[in-house]
């Protein structure tokens, strides 16, 4: 869902549509069939057999192809380096399928951010309360950090590190924000509190004013 594909158009096709790509394609098969078939007769006069080659080169062929009508497709060899910081912001809920051995150790983390997968995160990470009250926390933000996500699963693996607080307030979802994209927002140290000035209330002194540029 995260992959675009665009077709590209020239100035022409925009002009006559999608009709005109059609006609294009089929004459483009057609010019293609024709090649082939007097290949197929040259072939038969001069030596009564074709090769390899011809044989394997059908009219359906990709080779075929102009390269507007190919599809050019890749895959990842390599990560260079991760900079999702692996956490998220979401709710907790009750696996739906409460006869399954995996609803006795697992919960669901549903992230807000969409482009995350959904988590399944241990029961010992909850709340004590959360299997027998889960309605009591369908409005509490959480932060989860992903530490496994297998090939052959639809959901991540991870741990609830962090209790939010209540949805749509400015504390826990700036908290959460800012957890998301890996800032640090803790307390700075008494060495960096040092160097600004001890006695309070601090104002500007006028010789100071005299050297700055008002902006106010």
């Amino acid at each position: 869902p995260d992959v675009i594909i665009e077709a590209q158009f020239d100035d022409n096709d925009a002009e006559h549509g999608q009709e005109h790509l059609q006609d294009m394609f089929s004459d483009d098969i057609k010019k293609l069939s024709l090649d082939t078939g007097e290949k197929g007769k040259a072939a038969g006069i001069s030596g009564g057999h074709s090769t390899k080659q011809d044989d394997g080169l059908k009219v359906n062929d990709p080779r075929l192809l102009p390269d507007e009508f190919l599809q050019r497709t890749a895959k990842v060899v390599y990560i260079l380096e991760k900079k999702h910081s692996r956490a998220a912001t979401g709710f907790i809920k009750l696996l739906a399928d409460r006869n399954s051995e995996l609803f006795k150790r697992c919960a669901m983390f549903s992230p807000v951010d969409h482009r995350v997968p959904r988590v399944y995160v241990p029961l010992a990470d909850c709340p004590p309360d959360f299997v027998t009250r889960p309605e009591g926390y369908s409005q509490k933000l959480f932060i989860c950090r992903i530490v496994d996500w297998k090939e052959d699963s639809n959901f991540a693996r991870g741990q609830l590190s962090k209790s939010l607080g209540q949805a749509g307030e400015i504390e826990p979802e700036t908290e959460g924000i800012l957890r998301e994209y890996g800032v640090d927002f803790s307390d700075f140290s008494p060495e960096a509190l040092e160097c600004l000035p001890q006695n309070l209330p601090w104002v500007i002194s006028p010789e100071e004013l005299a050297k700055r540029r008002d902006l106010r």
